[in-house]
């Protein structure tokens, strides 16, 4: 991730509700992200994180396929910070949470620009 401000952040939506992936799409692109790609199962998204080198993967918590902190943990060794997502507050995952490698975890009602960035710049 670029510390210059003109660059945008290029963000992977992992998905299976594809109107969420939506609603993230239009609010983070608002907020300047790019976001290069959507997937709507974990076998997908690590393609696609893979392919495209997105600077950072929004990870929903819970896949058809693969649980997404098994997705995080595949992950920890490559380029993308990884934002776990869900509609479950964080409490619900306890120790998985903060053993899992991703950047942080935002439920997805709170999801905003403000908060993606402010755990980038914790991370830096």
């Amino acid at each position: 991730m670029s510390d210059d401000p003109h660059v945008r952040t290029t963000v992977l939506i992992v998905d299976d509700h594809a109107p969420f992936r939506a609603a993230a799409r239009r609010m983070l692109e608002a907020d300047g992200f790019e976001v290069v790609g959507e997937a709507g199962d974990a076998a997908s998204g690590l393609r696609l994180a893979r392919d495209l080198s997105p600077d950072l993967v929004l990870l929903d918590v819970v896949l058809p396929d693969l649980s997404g902190f098994e997705v995080a943990d595949r992950l920890a060794d490559e380029p993308p910070a990884v934002v776990l997502v869900s509609s479950r507050d964080r409490a619900d995952f306890g120790r998985r949470l903060r053993d899992s490698p991703a950047l942080g975890f935002v439920s997805k009602d709170r999801l905003s620009g403000r908060r993606l960035r402010a755990l980038q710049a914790r991370s830096r």
